[in-house]
């Protein structure tokens, strides 16, 4: 069995651009391990380069393949700028799993609504592609999936997108914040479009990640249309840093996200301080 705290090393096998706006740089990083890593959806991993630094990041693969995992990190400071320039071949350390997960067997029998902005879509996917294989799919009811982006070029794994909306059972919307030439899809904020889209609210889970002023409109616009808060999750992993409770950036009230996270309930966090 894996230790979490120390080490191993992967080796970049493939390196994805996700986006191409001038805003957003997302790359996917396809990792081979030395030895093989369990985890399950919502966990994290605590990536870094010697000399350099170490942060944390949600798988973005189904834990079912078992040679490779994805990172899906977008280019936002001095560690994620070193990690952009890597390519195939390079290699980077991995500390881990950590952090709870998403109780996949509590949402058996559900409806599911996937609501996910931008790079919020990543710590989905190890879910979403897990409930999407055979041995998983019949467990689940109709699934919704609400993907939002601020342009069209901000979107990531479209690769996946023909894949997923041939799922049975299942629905695929695109939103981006403004119309743009061609564009088929919707346009508006996610939580504006919830009344919008059919979906049981006795029956469904709702699971939500994104910027945090997007979750908390979204959870408001399920909670308008019945959704019961312990109905409605999302993951908080933007808050982390050192992953094991110690340097306190991610404390709110009396948990650490890292530790009691980073998935949680929206009835979880309707009795903790309003600062997430």
């Amino acid at each position: 069995m894996n230790n979490p705290y120390l080490p191993i090393y992967a080796k970049i096998e493939k390196v994805t651009q996700e986006t191409t706006s001038d805003t957003q740089d997302v790359k996917t990083y396809k990792l081979r391990l030395e030895e093989p890593l369990s985890y399950a959806p919502g966990q994290f991993l605590e990536v870094g380069i010697p000399g350099k630094g170490e942060a944390p990041f949600g798988f973005a693969s189904t834990p079912l393949k078992k040679d490779t995992l994805d990172l899906t990190i977008k280019r936002t400071g001095s560690l994620t700028n070193v990690i952009h320039t890597l390519r195939e071949g390079d290699g980077l350390w991995l500390r881990g799993p950590f952090g709870n997960t998403f109780p996949l067997d509590k949402f058996e029998g559900y409806d599911l609504f996937y609501a996910a902005g931008g790079l919020g879509l990543a710590p989905l996917r190890p879910m979403i592609d897990t409930i999407f294989h055979p041995d998983y799919r019949s467990k689940y009811g109709k699934i919704n999936m609400l993907l939002a982006a601020r342009t069209t070029k901000d979107f990531i794994f479209q690769y996946d997108y023909e894949k997923w909306a041939a799922m049975p059972d299942t629905t695929l919307y695109r939103t981006i914040d403004n119309k743009e030439e061609g564009w088929d899809g919707l346009v508006g904020f996610p939580h504006t479009l919830i009344p919008e889209i059919p979906f049981d609210k006795e029956k469904t889970i709702a699971v939500l990640c994104g910027p945090p002023v997007m979750i908390k409109a979204l959870s408001d616009a399920f909670a308008a249309q019945g959704v019961p808060l312990d109905h409605i999750y999302t993951t908080l992993e933007m808050r982390m840093s050192c992953g094991v409770g110690k340097c306190g950036r991610c404390n709110i009230g009396k948990r650490y996200v890292c530790v009691d996270g980073p998935v949680f309930s929206m009835e979880e966090l309707s009795t903790m301080p309003n600062e997430y």
